[in-house]
């Protein structure tokens, strides 16, 4: 049986598809392959991102943002972009879904706050996710 697989993007691959990839080896551990990537990779993972992550046992310190690889986006089971501004083209037999995340500076709230509830929407998101790829699929006689 193959492993599955999922690639989470946002923009610059430092904050939202950083937490989520980190969420799920937490959620799968090594029962999916897990990447993460960016559609215009900034400098550096998200400082406040790391640290609410680090509340939950989850270290992405050592991360670095990554360039979305076409190859990779075909090979992958699952394509999640996070938020609204990460657009990847559809590749037919990879399963694509958009999680429009929770956006607390909207509602004026900022820094690890923020952050926090960034981290729990994603939590609860890839614990449903974590559960579909990993629970195994009845075969059909």
């Amino acid at each position: 049986m193959n492993k599955p697989s999922v690639l989470f993007v946002c923009v610059k691959n430092g904050g939202k598809s950083q937490m989520a990839a980190g969420l799920m080896r937490k959620a799968a551990g090594d029962e999916v392959e897990v990447h993460s990537a960016g559609t215009k990779p900034g400098a550096a993972v998200n400082a406040l991102s790391a640290q609410s992550l680090l509340e939950v046992g989850v270290d992405i310190t050592a991360e670095t943002p990554k360039a979305i690889d076409p190859q990779l986006v075909r090979g992958v089971d699952v394509v999640v972009t996070l938020g609204r501004e990460a657009h990847v083209d559809p590749v037919p037999g990879t399963r694509f879904e958009n999680w429009d995340t929770d956006e607390p500076s909207e509602r004026g709230i900022d820094g690890i706050e923020r952050m926090r509830l960034v981290r729990d929407d994603i939590a609860a998101r890839v614990a449903q996710l974590a559960a579909q790829l990993t629970t195994p699929s009845t075969p059909e006689n």
